[in-house]
């Protein structure tokens, strides 16, 4: 008997291998009480063959000692640039991979706003991938379409978490020279219950269906992006980061899925080809491509990935930077987050109280941190029309 049994939820961040490569489709992932996903086996159909095992990458974790080298980039198309969450990077290699007749791989929303992967061929439909989706992906069977393309010699960008690329290297067995790899910086994946709870709160507080949803305005720029929800009445929700309900959840670290809080994917030395983030603390680093527009953090890991990057030069404003002074304001590039405390009964109570009230009861300051954040925004503000702007960015940093 194959012991495929997962003992520790953290062991498991739902990357979907294990069902891709069942011979005899005998894995299903099922949704538990918090809404992710995890492989379930029905031993009646099993044939012991371990392939589960042996594809998993948490069990089989593969070492690289590669040396990644990191840009500061923007997109010369501001359309594009302003649609994106930072500097428009995604879309340019993207549409560099169709217009070789290949297919690129993202995440995307369907059409009752569940987050799911799929694939475009068409430089139009890229656009469904662009921007961030602050929710996990569903993977489905897209590691065994983007076989498909790989064995018909098509070139495949294929882009997700870093243990999403983990899983689909795990998946292949092999190396594919026209297979392209692309992940992001990952603070962590929260659970699509209850950003299901959330898009549900939001058509009940207007009364119609939601028509379109950005996680990424830049309205009041780009640090201080928004979450944007319009209705089929034309009639549009839009709240900052800070005050946006769902955002007050994900970066308190209460709903994320249990392996975000002990990541075994928190390296500069990774299996994807490109790793795209925010460039954070662009202020400090570069202030010269920080226009509050939004700036791109590139890492090229890989020959692959310079060619990659090489082929896109030519549309992007781009500066190389030391790789490790930029980590130092993106920590999530190394290390994992930590468990909020309340996480548990914030999951116990998921479904017993409306969004608003579980977020307030679970996520809202004490009276300190509240007074703290005041005081350093109230000290922000005078030395700006002091001029003071380094001192500025050093208040910031803290902020």
């Amino acid at each position: 008997m194959i012991d495929f049994e997962i003992n520790k939820k953290k062991d498991c961040m739902g990357c979907y291998a294990c069902s891709n490569i069942c011979p005899v489709n005998c894995i299903s992932m099922t949704s538990n009480a918090e809404g992710f996903w995890y492989p379930k086996v029905d031993y009646d159909k099993c044939v012991k063959c371990g392939k589960c095992v042996d594809v998993c990458p948490v069990v089989n974790k593969i070492m690289l000692d590669n040396s990644p080298c990191a840009y500061a980039c923007i997109n010369k198309d501001e359309s594009i640039r302003l649609g994106s969450s930072s500097g428009g990077v995604f879309t340019l290699l993207a549409e560099h991979v169709v217009a070789d007749g290949g297919a690129v791989f993202g995440a995307g929303f369907s059409k009752v706003f569940e987050v799911e992967h799929s694939f475009v061929e068409t430089k139009e439909e890229i656009e469904r991938f662009r921007g961030s989706k602050y929710v996990q992906s569903k993977i489905g069977d897209t590691y065994k379409q983007a076989k498909d393309f790989l064995e018909q010699g098509r070139k495949v960008l294929f882009t997700g978490t870093p243990c999403q690329i983990g899983g689909l290297k795990s998946f292949l067995g092999r190396l594919y020279e026209n297979l392209f790899c692309m992940d992001l910086i990952c603070h962590g994946v929260p659970s699509p219950a209850v950003w299901k709870k959330y898009v549900e709160y939001r058509e009940e507080k207007v009364g119609f269906p939601i028509q379109r949803i950005s996680f990424r305005m830049k309205n009041e720029g780009w640090k201080r992006y928004s979450v944007s929800f319009l209705f089929e009445d034309n009639a549009e929700y839009q709240q900052t980061l800070d005050k946006d309900l769902y955002m007050q959840a994900y970066l308190k670290n209460i709903c994320l899925r249990p392996s975000c809080y002990a990541c075994n994917f928190k390296t500069l030395h990774r299996q994807s080809d490109i790793t795209l983030a925010d460039f954070w603390g662009i202020q400090n680093v570069l202030p010269e491509m920080d226009d509050d527009k939004g700036t791109s953090l590139v890492f090229v890991n890989s020959a692959n990935g310079k060619s990659m990057f090489d082929q896109i030069k030519d549309k992007i404003l781009y500066k190389e930077v030391n790789i490790n002074k930029v980590v130092s304001y993106n920590l999530s590039a190394i290390k994992s987050v930590e468990q909020n405390p309340k996480r548990k009964k914030f999951f116990e109570e998921l479904y017993k109280l409306s969004f608003d009230k579980l977020v307030n009861k679970y996520c809202s300051d004490n009276i300190i941190v509240r007074a703290k954040r005041k005081a350093k925004f109230v000290v922000c503000i005078a030395l700006k029309r002091m001029g003071l702007l380094s001192a500025v960015n050093k208040v910031l940093r803290g902020y």
